[in-house]
Formats: structure tokens, C-alpha cells, sequence
């Protein structure tokens, strides 16, 4: 019989962390989820993804903040997991304009934790999260993982760029099997409330207008939460492994010339204008929505677009969801959910 396989998964009852967690659990994982169930959004939305993880008996829940002095590595010391997949972290590019403290105690200190207990107590494979808007000021798309990134546009991507260098640093001096994935607008059931579709979802239910901002002239590359798990369930079992000397890379693979490390992009590879997303709602909800034409807002970017050939040469899939299937879905969510 195969030995049972063990996970620790950070921000486990976040919106992305939930789905993957329950799929890990579905694959026979025991797994420690560690939360803080911060307020930045609804907290009551944390603990009822977090009561659904509850009801299988592999699944264990630490409540508190990744930050906390040596508490990652009291719960590897314990738990002894085979993988870390790390997804705890402060986030929202506009929330960090008005607290950028909390990125710093979240995204960094709690990273170096973590980076910490797995210097002391390594795993087969550490997967860590980082985003599209390390990219920043980048116009070429779509976007490559070997592209140059020195200009993030918001102090939520910066941190994001530290981890992964701070990542590279500990995988290159202990050895640590790393792949860092940069999320590409991730949408579906269970969302963040700070997201655009949850905010048009629910105003346009309230009879409410929804401020769309570059007066429309944006484009993300939106990627369904199942696909994306899908995708990084695939790279657990796909750690990079250092390169020998002469080894040759691929041109398209950002793996580390000196340590096992690489970047991953997890995106949909289809960008969507975002008045063809306002549309997919519109038709989802049978409701026309009033709209606020306003201005960009400060350190976001006009659009997104993943290169997604690495992704496939590594785990043969890539994420294809199409954009109104997805929105139909979070709705059905939505409706049931707040009962409207």
C-alpha cells in the first residue's frame, strides 16, 4: 500500500488555498493548513471555506499568522511534510498604496519563515506563490518567464518579486527544490471580495453602478480557480532539479542556471477585454449594468497575457476555461451562497 503523502499548505482557507487543499485531500494528502482568517476581506467567508476542508479527517487547521517567530517551523518539525505549497500572503495591489506594513509582515517576514523552517526541516518540492504584476511595466506579451522584471508598478508586486529572489537564494545555498508560479487573474466560486467580479456581481444585484476603470480599455488574462489548481497539482510532482554545469537550458524554461529553481506562469493564455467580461456577467445575471467610467487607478496595468509553453512542457495542460462559462459559474456561487 503507498505511503500516505503529506502537505502544508499556507492561506489554506484563502480563496485559492481552499480549492487546493480540497483537491489535495481528494488525492489522498494529509494536509496541515495554516491561516491567520485576517479581516483584510469577510473573515466569515474564510472560516466557511475552512469548516468545508474540516470535514475530511486528513485535513488539520492553524490559525495563525505565518509572520508568528518560529512557528512554520515548530509545524514542519511536527508534520514532516513531503511538499509546501505556500500561498499565504497579504494581498491586492491598491490595498498595499494604503498599507504597504502589512505586505512587509505578510509577504516577507512570513516568507523568511518559511524559507527558514524549510532550511531546517526541507521538503521534496516547495511551490510559492507570486503574481502577473511582477511583470510591472513589461509591454511585450504575452508575457515570458525568462522576460526581465526590474519595474514592478505597485508595492503588492514588489514584495511578490522579493519572494521570488529571496526563494532563489535558499534554493541555490540548501538545495531546496523550488518553483515559484505567477497567478494570472484568478476568478470562480468562493472569490475575494475585492475582486472586479465579485464587486460587479454584487452591485449590479444591489441595483448599484460598478466603476470600471481605464474606462474600459483593460485587458486580463483570466484564469479559472479549478484550471489553476489543476495546473499547480501537476507541478507538485514536477520539481526542478539543479542543472549541472554544462547542461544546456531551454530557451523557454527559466529554471536557474545554479540552483533548482524556476518561475511558472498559471494563466488562461486567452486575454479578455474587460467590457467582454462586464458582457458575461450582464448575461449571467439577465441584468444590464450601470456603469462608472473612471480613470486608471495607481500601480495597475492595462493588461495581462500569459505565455503558457513552459506550464505545458512541464505538466502537458494548460488552463482553458473560457471566460463566460467561468462567470456563469461564480454566479450560480454567488446566488446560492448570499442567497440573492
Amino acid at each position: 500500500m503507498a505511503e500516505t503523502r503529506s502537505a502544508l499548505v499556507t492561506g489554506s482557507a484563502g480563496f485559492i488555498g481552499y480549492f487546493l487543499s480540497k483537491r489535495l485531500l481528494e488525492d489522498g494528502f494529509r494536509v496541515v493548513g495554516v491561516d491567520s482568517l485576517s479581516d483584510y476581506y469577510d473573515p466569515e467567508l474564510k472560516r466557511r471555506r475552512q469548516a468545508h476542508l474540516l470535514q475530511n479527517a486528513g485535513f488539520r487547521a492553524v490559525n495563525q499568522p505565518i509572520e508568528t517567530p518560529g512557528l512554520l517551523a515548530e509545524l514542519m518539525a511536527d508534520s514532516e511534510p513531503d511538499i509546501v505549497i505556500h500561498l499565504a500572503a497579504q494581498a491586492g495591489v491598491r490595498y498595499s498604496i494604503e498599507n504597504p506594513r502589512t505586505y512587509v509582515e505578510s509577504n516577507l517576514i512570513g516568507t523568511f519563515e518559511l524559507l527558514e523552517a524549510a532550511r531546517a526541516h526541507p521538503p521534496q518540492h516547495m511551490l510559492l506563490a507570486s503574481t502577473s504584476s511582477a511583470y510591472g511595466a513589461n509591454t511585450e506579451m504575452p508575457y515570458r518567464e525568462t522576460m526581465k522584471t526590474d519595474h514592478q508598478m505597485s508595492f503588492y508586486a514588489a514584495t511578490k518579486k522579493a519572494n521570488e529572489a529571496m526563494a532563489h537564494s535558499y534554493a541555490h545555498l540548501f538545495d531546496l527544490p523550488v518553483t515559484m508560479f505567477r497567478f494570472f487573474t484568478v476568478y470562480g466560486p468562493w472569490g475575494r471580495p475585492d475582486m472586479a467580479l465579485f464587486k460587479f456581481v454584487r452591485a449590479m444585484l444591489r441595483g448599484e453602478a460598478i466603476d470600471v476603470y481605464n474606462h474600459g480599455r483593460m485587458m486580463r488574462d483570466f484564469t479559472y480557480v479549478e484550471d489553476l489548481v489543476e495546473a499547480i497539482r501537476r507541478l507538485v510532482d514536477a520539481p526542478p532539479v539543479r542543472p549541472e554545469a554544462d547542461e544546456e537550458i531551454a530557451d523557454h524554461d527559466s529554471l536557474s542556471p545554479v540552483a533548482p529553481w524556476r518561475i511558472v506562469n498559471i494563466g488562461n493564455s486567452s486575454p479578455v477585454q474587460l467590457m467582454d467580461m462586464i458582457d458575461a456577467v450582464e448575461n449571467a445575471l439577465g441584468i444590464a449594468a450601470d456603469k462608472n467610467f473612471m480613470e486608471m487607478q495607481a500601480g495597475d496595468v492595462p493588461a495581462t497575457w500569459a505565455d503558457t509553453q513552459l506550464l505545458q512542457s512541464l505538466t502537458g495542460y494548460v488552463p482553458q476555461t473560457d471566460i463566460r462559462d467561468g462567470v456563469r459559474r461564480f454566479v450560480e456561487w454567488y446566488r446560492d451562497y448570499y442567497q440573492v
